[in-house]
């Protein structure tokens, strides 16, 4: 058995506002402590009025505050756009409210685009700092030494669990160099999963925090009582997806019948490659399609999004992942 985990977009619907989707998404990690998850992840995005979740630290303080056991996290957290000094006193401080519960995933692209990267006050060239930021923020979690001066308070010594993300082989030699756990953006670039999976496994460097490798992939799956039922809540994603490639990413959109009347042929192809990483179907599609991805894989764990318009329809998305994929006892 895998575990298994939610990565949430924090998706501001058409006709609801800012705050139910933040509700939303501490109202789906209480109830997927009770199915078994074993993380709930956030990811900071800029400029995007679909997503909630650009307060990030913020956004896992609402979320972990509503559940008890299930940890709650970034995934994740863009670096280059944070000195590591503040990004260390916000998870520093969640670990502290929150003791035991917190993960922080690291990413190196801006998360946004460039003109809102220079309001943000960052450049591209900080991407190239990445590797050096992680150490300056894993030292700023790490127990005081003898003659330190500088610290991030209250962070010093909460040693936050740190993850690398990545959607291409670069996080995988980080993540592989550094000992630390790699997670793979497949929902949404899935052709170099494979790849990094092998290049972070082979050349993996037992660390303080991690003795062997440890890697989740990400993969989309919308679960209903039925196929046809879950063909048509799918439509949500395929239409964001689709608005991406059209430059006008805007509100989660209610399902429609016929995806075909939304998209052109050279969109479809687009968003189908896209969307590669995807298993959508009722209960015995979901399964067969979650078993055969972690059977190729060989992951360690899946982060699942459920990109689905109605909050009780995601629910139950969720429900029946969690009855088709069992969890590990000890998740």
């Amino acid at each position: 058995m895998v575990s298994r985990s939610i990565l949430d977009l924090v998706r501001v619907r058409e006709g609801f506002d800012p705050r139910q989707a933040l509700d939303n998404a501490r109202d789906l990690a209480a109830h997927a402590e009770g199915w078994g998850y074993r993380r709930f992840w956030v990811a900071e995005h800029h400029n995007m009025p679909g997503i909630a979740s650009a307060a990030t630290a913020v956004v896992i303080a609402h979320i972990a505050a509503g559940s008890h056991t299930i940890r709650v996290g970034a995934g994740g957290i863009m670096l280059p756009n944070h000195a590591p000094m503040v990004i260390a006193e916000q998870f520093g401080t969640l670990a502290h409210l929150f003791p035991g519960r917190i993960d922080l995933g690291l990413g190196r692209a801006p998360g946004t685009d460039q003109v809102t990267m220079r309001a943000l006050r960052r450049s591209l060239e900080n991407a190239d700092n990445f590797p050096n930021d992680v150490l300056e923020l894993q030292a700023y979690l790490a127990p005081e030494q003898p003659g330190q001066t500088l610290r991030a308070v209250p962070a010093t010594g909460t040693q936050v669990p740190l993850w690398i993300l990545g959607s291409s082989t670069y996080g995988a030699q980080l993540a592989a160099a550094l000992g630390l756990p790699y997670a793979f953006a497949s929902h949404f670039a899935p052709e170099q999963l494979l790849p990094a999976l092998d290049i972070y496994r082979a050349r993996f460097q037992p660390s303080a925090q991690l003795a062997k490798p440890y890697a989740m992939a990400g993969i989309n799956v919308v679960a209903a009582e039925t196929d046809a039922e879950a063909r048509r809540l799918a439509t949500t994603q395929q239409m964001s997806v689709t608005d991406i490639f059209r430059g006008s990413r805007g509100l989660s959109r209610p399902p429609i019948d016929d995806i075909e009347t939304y998209w052109s042929p050279m969109e479809k192809a687009q968003a189908r490659r896209f969307l590669a990483r995807s298993v959508v179907g009722g209960p015995q599609a979901v399964r067969a399609g979650l078993e055969a991805f972690v059977a190729e894989t060989q992951v360690d764990e899946v982060m699942i999004v459920s990109d689905v318009f109605d909050h009780a329809a995601r629910l139950r998305s969720y429900e029946i992942i969690a009855e088709v994929l069992p969890a590990p006892a000890e998740a």
